[in-house]
């Protein structure tokens, strides 16, 4: 079994436990990597949870099974597209299209049917709400290609990434665009962030076989790249807080993730395999610190 795990795979649980064949497609969905489907739902949450209508607990396991479904989804696709790039990188040539053990055409229906499950999710919110979700798919299908024709396809993948703010938001209010862009335009700083650490996994695979990225572009700066990006990302939440709520007091609900934060930069580093990933995997508690402070902001 050991051969066919991706080195940076969690690889817990169920998926263990699978024979070979639905084994290899929960690794394709990532279903051995909880931490990507955090990411992409926390920002659900912030939307929710800003909106003031208190914990609205039915909504959030919904919009947390589309981030599971979506974020498979995603990750089928990108495996799809970039099966000839992940055979060249050491870290994904053991993915199941890369390894050949998922045929392409298996892959293109078990993408169609965890679509279905998002499209579940999708029946379940309002109106605006369905469209503002709609409204991202063509930048999810252009995010594989990001990384041929840009050094910063990190920053792409925030727009998608934090995309689910917006939904949530959407779901229960549709006033105060301003603190809302602000909290969208801090959550794609802080995705830049966490996914250049995650891409110092790959920086020499990834220059010999030309896949730009964040890591590679910063160079020798991408500590204090990092950083730049964290600390824009807490300012623009910062001030997202301020243009809901003008209380000096609502801004310290910031705090703990401001300083999760930090911890991060300040013990980053990139010579270290190991450390960028247990860097990156810790992003998940950074999402629910700014998870807390929404709620806080939003309801107390």
């Amino acid at each position: 079994m050991s051969e066919n795990i991706v080195p940076d795979s969690e690889h817990r649980g169920l998926v263990a436990l699978l024979p070979q064949g639905p084994r290899d497609l929960a690794q394709l969905a990532r279903f051995d990597r909880p931490v990507g489907w955090w990411l992409l739902f926390w920002p659900c949450a912030w939307g929710v949870w800003l909106a003031g209508a208190g914990w609205q607990l039915a909504l959030l396991a919904w919009l947390l099974l589309g981030a599971v479904a979506m974020r498979g989804a995603g990750c089928v696709y990108n495996d799809i597209v970039d099966a000839d790039l992940d055979r060249q990188v050491a870290r994904t040539a053991a993915r199941p299209v890369a390894s050949g053990r998922v045929s392409k055409k298996l892959a293109w229906v078990w993408l169609l049917v965890l679509c279905a499950v998002g499209l579940l999710v999708l029946l379940q919110l309002r109106g605006v709400a369905q469209l503002v979700a709609l409204a991202s798919l063509a930048m999810v299908a252009a995010y594989p290609f990001m990384k041929r024709i840009t050094w910063w396809p990190q920053a792409w993948l925030g727009l998608v990434f934090s995309w689910g703010l917006l939904v949530g938001w959407t779901q229960l209010r549709a006033d105060n665009w301003d603190a809302l862009a602000a909290f969208y335009a801090g959550a794609v700083l802080w995705v830049v962030g966490y996914d250049t650490i995650y891409a110092l996994q790959d920086r020499e695979d990834d220059a010999l076989v030309g896949i730009r990225s964040s890591a590679l572009r910063l160079g020798a700066s991408v500590k204090p790249g990092v950083a730049l990006f964290y600390a824009g990302a807490v300012a623009l939440w910062a001030l997202g807080v301020w243009l809901l709520r003008a209380d000096p007091l609502a801004l310290l609900a910031l705090l703990p993730a401001a300083g999760h934060l930090t911890w991060q930069v300040a013990t980053l580093d990139p010579q270290d395999p190991a450390n960028p990933l247990e860097r990156f995997r810790s992003n998940r508690w950074a999402g629910a610190l700014v998870a807390a402070a929404c709620f806080v902001v939003g309801n107390a």
